[in-house]
């Protein structure tokens, strides 16, 4: 087995490589855009490189076959509740079926995080936000990833475990089919926020970008910002976000809530993307994104995911939840009134799936359980004590 560093363009090309033949026999791998995954480690391209830095290593076996594949990562900002050593990553891990293979690829990564100065390494994660890559599959592995989630064979969960990786959280996705009803109390619950005139939702609209993002960033900030190592939403970050969304955003599955024109709740939802990227190979230059307007086009999408759900602390418990849920499902499963009973319409997608829920947020738990879903995949991030002595806590419980 040789190890690689990661150090020029072909080798890169060879790090994409990986993920591909390991993968490409497996029908429900859907392959990244090569473009996303270079972004992760382009300075250019990703402000986490003002904070740290990040490496990266290919491992060939004795015929010169890619074998596996590992990032590691070190960042300032990253630190998560009750930690008190500094703590670096591990990613994009990809390996053959073969312990002393992934031994050789933790072995390397931990290594080089040991002389950055890091006492631990959480794994796998990304050099970045948490919405991309975040989270080995544990279950649902047969289950096509949505657009920006880890893919990996299930035998991945005991290479991180032999080698002593622990469970520091799980993360939790929620499915349901578009078409079933919700429960009963939603709709008795929207019916009562109803009847006070002062609460009213609207999607958002492209032509009116500039005011939805605004009022999205508040209630972010309010409902998130300072919980779990969540940090503030400037809203010239948000708009560029939004706007580069545009070509491919809903209007009809996007939601803010208010009360008296103030903003109090927010639901952020996007078709999923892994539906009309799998047609692409991972390639998205000129001609590519002719192919990838053409078959948005030409190809009905039927899945959209759930990003963003939230009411502030002000008006939680006070059924903004349900009344948002129902105001959105009038659109999306076409729920009408009549005669003062809410009846199910013609939805305009099949599925919904949240993006995942840490299972140290138990509230946010209870609220997608209470939708009538189901478990549909469960992520796990490990965590790695370098001193072998030292006790292990897992993620705490947020408040």
């Amino acid at each position: 087995m040789q190890l690689i560093e990661v150090n020029n363009n072909k080798l890169s090309e060879e790090f994409i490589k990986v993920n591909v033949e390991l993968n490409r026999n497996n029908p429900s791998y859907i392959r990244p855009l090569d473009k996303d995954i270079n972004a992760v480690f382009n300075p250019e391209k990703n402000k986490a490189h003002r904070f740290g830095k990040t490496k990266r290593w290919i491992l060939k076996d004795e015929d010169g076959n890619l074998a596996g594949r590992i990032a590691a990562f070190v960042n300032s900002k990253y630190k998560s509740p009750g930690d008190d050593i500094p703590v670096g990553g591990i990613g994009f891990f990809d390996c053959i079926n073969d312990q002393n293979a992934a031994d050789m690829l933790f072995d390397v990564a931990k290594h080089w995080l040991i002389q950055q100065g890091m006492e631990a390494m959480d794994g796998p994660i990304n050099f970045g936000e948490r919405d991309r890559w975040w989270g080995l599959v544990v279950k649902g592995n047969e289950i096509p990833p949505m657009y920006g989630m880890n893919f990996n064979p299930p035998y991945y969960r005991q290479l991180f475990e032999n080698y002593g990786f622990k469970k520091f959280f799980n993360q939790i996705c929620f499915a349901l089919r578009v078409k079933e009803r919700l429960q009963e109390k939603f709709f008795e619950r929207h019916a009562e926020c109803a009847k006070d005139p002062n609460f009213h939702a609207v999607h958002i609209k492209k032509n009116q970008m500039e005011k939805f993002v605004k009022d999205f960033v508040k209630v972010y900030n309010k409902a998130w910002a300072g919980h779990g190592g969540m940090k503030q939403l400037d809203e010239k970050v948000a708009l560029k976000m939004f706007h580069s969304m545009k070509p491919v955003l809903d209007e009809r599955i996007n939601w803010n809530v208010y009360y008296k024109d103030e903003p109090i709740g927010t639901w952020i939802n996007l078709t999923d993307l892994n539906q009309w990227f799998k047609y692409l190979n991972g390639k998205f230059d000129f001609w590519h994104k002719l192919k990838f307007l053409w078959i948005k086009s030409t190809k009905k999408n039927k899945k959209f995911t759930g990003l963003i759900f939230g009411v502030v602390p002000e008006f939680q418990g006070k059924g903004v939840d349900s009344y948002m849920i129902v105001e959105g499902a009038k659109v999306v499963q076409g729920v009408y009134i009549e005669n003062g009973i809410y009846k199910n319409g013609t939805p305009i997608y099949e599925d919904y799936e949240m993006q995942w829920v840490g299972e140290f947020n138990p509230k946010m738990i209870n609220i997608a359980e209470s939708l009538g879903t189901y478990r549909s995949r469960i992520l796990t991030t490990y965590r790695y004590l370098f001193d072998r002595t030292k006790e292990f806590k897992p993620h705490p419980l947020l408040n």
